[in-house]
């Protein structure tokens, strides 16, 4: 077994030009499918639909793709790993979870956006509760996905300084400014075909270091054996206390909810879907993001698992070395490929690659949202290539003010996998519910949606910053233990001082009440949200005068799927009318 040598600033360690020149191909080669695909000869009726959809026309395997390598962003490479070094194996429940998702999303709220053919979610808020709904929920997406690419975009800068000593600045523009222009050039198709290009990319990198650190340490055997030693092979926690950061429940249920939030109703999500020839290809593009996930996060959870068999006697986070969990992986990286010219620059692209799909998939959406939700009642008389100039207009203008979050973000002593999860559930998870109660509950008034919507959102944001103001401790979180018997002399002696220089949380050694409360797993904020959306929203709509049955339109209940339409709704009559097509004929579209 063998442990590391290295107790040296990593940051020394820095790149060679092998490094830089393997970072480099890859958004080299990202921009190049951006330009292919914008210069490809467009029809005379291309129309925002093409630009948004890619005309409905896309095989459901590169679909797939790019749903799974926009969830791997950054965050995810940075985050997953160092999540499994110091929580465990346990991690992997979150595939559970994910499947959860998977099924929910494939088979209830799918068909009803692919028979609407809606270019946006929120469309079927509009039909269903009004204008009023459709424009809030614009404005909840907006933020949140400004949010959280920001927290995106700022993970693979903080690699780029770490690794290499490049300015955080300069790291932060020049990952939003490739983004945003091959977005802009080439739309959904761009975003899409990038994404397949880059999922090869970031499995490549987890590949190499699990491979090399596997041998390093002695062998896959010699890592479990340690894994084992040191409490991380911990499958059997089906612990219920809420405030255990990943248990079971927290990672499949809570999970279930997070994922669903994100993949079952988010524009970024659905706008793929949609893309599909036909609702049999969208489903089938869900279950290929599925085992895409599989792969991703097992071979992240693997490497965090050798991460803790490779430092078994000198944790570099506890000894001092690193002053955050997210250093884990560069690190790890810089440290093992010290002799191989060309490894870290693969790793670098690895998580560059991630970042790239989830920022060009997030400004994409936006500006479909913008265009069809806020934009298009006003622009009836506007022709379609002006349109398409309007959309990619929009894209810039989001490109920057990500950029713009991406610097904040700096700002924030957040983990970045909790910093992206929270952010994007306590926004999200609030408007699951009203599409749960939009698509599943018939007696849900317009009343009773808004009132679940603004009360679902107060709660979770209030337990969100509850939880920054009173961070739990380590031992509520669950931390499990690390080691620092073998470290070297001189990193022993500044560990005493490293450990009294952390900031410690506001929050007692043992809370209780409300401050016990705060400190439950950041995976239950948007379970907390979705049920008071939905819990509230049922009350007062049954309190103020349930919707009757016969009032709503076919095809926006699920159960509707199946019945023939004889006429759209009003609302989505006009020069772009949205077409309800029988789930008899979708699947054959």
């Amino acid at each position: 077994m063998m442990t590391t040598q290295s107790t040296s600033d990593p940051s020394s360690q820095s790149f060679v030009t092998a490094d830089y020149v393997v970072f480099a191909a890859m958004p080299m080669i990202s921009m190049a499918i951006g330009l292919y695909q914008a210069l490809k000869k467009q029809p005379d009726s291309a129309n925002t639909d093409d630009f948004f959809t890619g005309g409905r026309s896309l095989p459901a395997v590169p679909v797939g793709l790019s749903l799974c390598a926009s969830f791997m962003s950054a965050v995810q490479v940075l985050g997953v790993p160092s999540e499994a070094f110091r929580f465990g194996f346990k991690f992997l429940y979150m595939c559970l979870g994910q499947s959860i998702n998977s099924l929910l999303t494939a088979y209830l709220f799918l068909p009803v956006f692919f028979r609407l053919r809606i270019k946006s979610t929120n469309q079927y808020l509009k039909i269903r509760f009004g204008r009023g709904m459709q424009l809030l929920g614009s404005v909840q997406f907006l933020v949140a996905t400004v949010l959280y690419t920001g927290v995106v975009i700022y993970a693979p800068a903080l690699i780029l300084k770490q690794a290499t000593g490049l300015n955080l600045w300069l790291s932060i523009f020049s990952t939003g400014i490739i983004c945003t222009l091959y977005t802009t050039l080439g739309g959904i198709k761009a975003v899409i075909w990038t994404d397949v290009f880059q999922i090869i990319v970031m499995l490549s990198g987890f590949v190499a270091i699990f491979v090399h650190g596997t041998l390093l340490v002695g062998g896959p055997g010699v890592v479990l054996e340690i894994a084992n030693n040191g409490s991380r092979l911990n499958f059997n926690d089906f612990d219920f206390d809420p405030r255990r950061r990943y248990t079971f429940w927290s990672l499949s249920v809570g999970g279930a909810l997070v994922w669903l939030s994100m993949y079952g109703v988010n524009q970024a999500q659905v706008q793929r879907y949609i893309s599909c020839r036909t609702e049999k290809d969208a489903q089938w593009a869900i279950f290929v993001n599925q085992l895409g996930l599989y792969l991703i996060v097992s071979s992240a959870v693997a490497c965090g698992i050798v991460m803790f068999a490779y430092y078994i006697n000198c944790d570099p986070l506890k000894s001092g070395i690193l002053s955050s969990p997210d250093l884990y992986v560069p690190y790890f990286v810089l440290d093992i490929f010290r002799n191989y010219p060309g490894f870290p620059g693969l790793f670098l692209a690895c998580a560059y690659s991630g970042t790239l799909s989830t920022v060009s998939t997030s400004i994409n959406a936006m500006a479909a949202v913008t265009m069809e939700d806020v934009l298009l009642p006003h622009l009836l008389h506007m022709n379609q290539k002006k349109q398409i100039l309007l959309s990619k207009g929009l894209s810039l203008i989001y490109g920057a003010a990500c950029i713009l979050i991406a610097a904040l973000s700096s700002l924030l002593d957040w983990g970045v996998l909790q910093g992206s999860f929270t952010v994007m559930t306590v926004i999200s998870g609030p408007l699951l519910g009203v599409f749960i109660l939009g698509m599943f509950v018939p007696a849900t008034n317009r009343l009773g949606a808004f009132s679940g919507l603004l009360l679902g959102f107060c709660a979770s944001l209030w337990l969100a910053v509850g939880s920054i103001l009173y961070p739990p401790s380590e031992a509520t979180m669950g931390v499990l233990p690390s080691y620092v018997d073998q470290c070297e002399p001189g990193i022993l002696n500044d560990t005493q001082h490293h450990l009294h220089s952390i900031s410690t949380p506001l929050l007692p050694n043992n809370p209780r009440g409300l401050h016990d409360f705060y400190a439950i797993s950041y995976l239950y904020f948007g379970v907390v949200g979705t049920s008071v959306a939905v819990l509230v929203g049922i009350f007062v709509s049954f309190a103020s005068g349930p919707t009757k049955r016969a009032d709503l339109k076919d095809g926006l209940l699920w159960w509707d799927l199946g019945k023939k339409q004889e006429d759209p709704p009003a609302e989505c009559k006009g020069p772009q009318s949205l077409q309800l097509v029988p789930l008899n004929e979708a699947a054959h579209a």
